[in-house]
């Protein structure tokens, strides 16, 4: 398919997070719309599924300012001016986890909300965790939770552990991993 014409592009809000574009765009049937999304910064962004040898994951109970609450979750976080994406995701396990991977495998991107949001962020599977912790950025430590690979439908029915990315990424790493499952 043709992409539609854009005609116009505003800036119609910017804060010290996100920043608001307004698209005008022609479709090749000649329909004229107005679109409001927030581009892609250009930044990436990781987030980790950490496997233990006894097969659990280790998710965090986190603040979500969205929600003002508590949330489950899995570790993630932005890939700094310099790093690459391994080199981010092994420093955010370090910073929310305590722990370093042996082996890290980048399994996919995923978007969230595409319509509206140019973000984008990668999820990998961290195995052969050491300790080996970092000072993390977080404004409060973390709480580490393990959960057992073998019970993810008990996890998704949790109502703390609703974050569309996190269930995504823990259903591509059990496909990567469905012989030990």
């Amino acid at each position: 398919m043709k992409l539609p014409k854009i005609l116009a592009r505003e800036e119609v809000a910017r804060s010290a997070l996100f920043r608001i574009e307004a698209l005008e765009l022609e479709f090749s049937n000649g329909v004229r719309r107005r679109y409001e999304r927030l581009p892609d910064s250009g930044h990436r962004a990781v987030m980790l599924i950490p496997i233990t040898e006894d097969d659990k994951v280790l998710l965090i109970r986190e603040y979500m300012a969205g929600f003002h609450a508590y949330r489950l979750t899995l570790p993630k976080g932005a890939v700094d001016a310099g790093e690459t994406l391994l080199e981010a995701a092994q420093r955010e396990l370090r910073e929310e986890v305590g722990l370093r991977a042996e082996r890290l495998t980048p399994l996919k991107t995923l978007s969230v909300a595409p319509g509206h949001m140019g973000f984008s962020i990668t999820a990998v599977l961290a195995e052969g965790l050491t300790p080996d912790p970092l000072p993390g950025d977080e404004p409060e430590p973390l709480t580490v939770v393990p959960w057992p690979l073998d019970q993810l439908p008990a996890l998704y029915s949790l109502d703390d552990f609703d974050e569309a990315r996190a269930i995504a990424a823990l259903q591509l790493a059990a496909l990567h991993l469905v012989d030990r499952l």
